[in-house]
């Protein structure tokens, strides 16, 4: 296998002979690389002097120089054809955008200038329609697995989430909506970026969903600083790569331990369901036994766990149970509503004061224990609470952990609209599982929790009022309040004194209060006294 070794370099602003004078020092000490790859500005407002010795052929750059189009009207003068062309010996300028093969094998796609904040675009600026075309050219070609190189002058939007700080540049405001459309569809194993005058190598992101496709490669997002910057952010870049082509595909798959979720990740959504509405939904099941989720279409005649339920009596709990409706173990001071298989009651030590809980009337574990009556009216109080807490303004997120707990407890914590958004609340449980080495994990669309998980398996599962839901198979140890820990957690309620629920119990005539307003607000909603 042919092995390249390349070099990436950030914005030149026509400091040439730093550049080049940098280029044959390494080269002199660690071997001869093969090519130069320039992103961000290359010409600079004083590069005449310098540029007119290599445009002549009084100078020759030391080792195969491409470059990136013109960010600027000031530059434009410097790129005599917008379709590329030879600026000098040994200095390319690759185009306006486009896929650059060398007799390497490997696949380096381009998008020069910035993106166009007018139409028609200047000429130093890209559009959508720029875009769109060099996505198509690529994934309309057979077999299209993505690109090895990616080079973009402005950096991708949003590439910070998930990730490593990008220190000062805040990467939901900075960069290109454009560029991150592109790198999510062309997938590349290298992305270089420059622009901002900074350093940044962001932490590998996945390019699959996990559980609902096979694993991919991951990409690495680098950006470089401006040459010969006085604050000695690295401007220059090596690295080594073999053709994507040339690689065994499980070598070309393998993920490292710091990988992360794709930052484009709500892009790739919003894509996907706009596909979704063009083609039939295909719903899909999952065998968590393995590692890797295996998917098989569903064609209705799946045995096993897939089958709803029947009905069964629930079994007895081994000991007292602080939930079973029937116990004198119940606070039932907290009980707020009352079902035929199900009831509500104010979380004891609650993260707010309308925190509540959806249980089981009779023993059950998990939800995917419930019989098939009991999931239903698990449903009706879920949509129930989605609707009064709509009315109050405020958005729902549940989550259940099935792990060092003997009766299901399903958590409902209110959220209020103006505070955060339901993708704001995901990425925290995203961010905050990262940290703490905990694969959390988004379940497919049209499955949910009982075609993921078995009976008796431990699990963590979130659910947001979107429809969208997190689950986590717990191997090991797990933190009892992780989900009330990122709930409360500056990123959502900015509560973290409330963390624990056993620093918030509050005396009893105080939560049986909260109990009656709870229950009379709720009361317009309630099913059960309907039913």
């Amino acid at each position: 296998r042919a092995v390249s070794r390349r070099l990436a370099c950030g914005d030149v602003e026509g400091r040439l002979e730093t550049i080049f004078g940098r280029v044959r020092a390494i080269q002199a000490k660690s071997g001869r690389f093969d090519m130069l790859l320039c992103v961000g500005n290359f010409f600079g407002s004083s590069s005449e002097t310098e540029w007119a010795e290599y445009r002549t052929g009084a100078k020759k750059a030391p080792i195969p120089t491409y470059v990136l189009g013109a960010n600027n009207q000031d530059t434009l003068s410097y790129f005599p054809d917008v379709s590329g062309c030879e600026l000098a010996e040994n200095i390319t300028y690759l185009g306006r955008r486009g896929v650059f093969s060398g007799c390497s094998g490997l696949h380096i796609a381009y998008l020069s200038g910035t993106e166009a904040q007018e139409q028609p675009a200047p000429a130093h600026s890209f559009s959508a329609k720029d875009v769109a075309e060099l996505k198509t050219s690529l994934l309309s070609t057979p077999n299209f697995r993505g690109v090895d190189i990616l080079l973009t002058s402005p950096w991708p939007r949003d590439v910070g989430t998930f990730a490593n700080s990008a220190g000062e540049i805040d990467t939901k405001k900075c960069g290109s909506k454009l560029v991150s459309d592109l790198a999510a569809s062309l997938k590349p194993r290298y992305h270089f970026a420059a622009l901002e005058k900074t350093y940044y190598e962001r932490l590998p992101y996945r390019n699959h969903t996990v559980l609902q496709e096979t694993p991919q490669h991951v990409t690495r997002f680098i950006a470089l600083a401006d040459v010969g910057n006085t604050g000695k952010k690295k401007y220059l870049y090596a690295f080594s790569i073999v053709p994507m082509s040339s690689m065994d595909p499980a070598e070309l798959v393998k993920q490292p331990q710091d990988v992360t979720e794709n930052p484009y990740r709500r892009l790739r959504k919003e894509a996907a369901k706009a596909k979704a509405e063009e083609e039939p939904a295909c719903q899909f099941f999952f065998d968590l036994n393995k590692h890797q989720g295996k998917k098989r279409p569903s064609d209705g005649k799946q045995g096993g766990d897939s089958q709803p339920k029947q009905a069964k009596k629930p079994p007895q709990p081994t000991g007292p149970c602080w939930f079973c409706l029937a116990s004198p173990e119940v606070e039932k001071h907290l009980v707020v509503s009352i079902g035929t298989h199900c009831y509500l009651a104010l979380a004891k030590g609650g993260l707010l004061p309308d925190h509540v809980l959806i249980l089981p009337i009779g023993h059950y574990q998990s939800v995917v224990d419930l019989s098939s009556e009991v999931l239903e009216e698990v449903t009706k109080y879920k949509a129930a609470l989605k609707e009064f807490f709509r009315s109050k303004g405020k958005r729902y997120v549940l989550f259940e952990r099935n792990y060092r707990s003997q009766h299901l407890q399903l958590q409902v914590i209110p959220v209020p609209l103006d505070l955060c958004t339901s993708e704001d609340i995901k990425e925290s449980f995203i961010t905050q599982a990262q940290e703490q080495q905990i694969e959390l994990l988004e379940i497919p669309e049209h499955s949910d929790i009982t075609q993921v998980a078995q009976p008796g398996m431990p699990y963590f599962y979130v659910e947001l009022d979107t429809g969208e839901k997190l689950f986590h198979r717990i191997r090991g140890r797990f933190p009892l309040q992780f989900g009330r820990a990122v709930l409360a957690s500056a990123a959502v309620l900015a509560l973290p004194e409330r963390s624990d629920w056993r620093q918030c119990a509050a005396p009893r005539p105080e939560e049986a209060a909260q109990a009656r307003a709870f229950r009379r607000d709720f009361q317009p909603f309630d099913f059960s006294l309907r039913d």
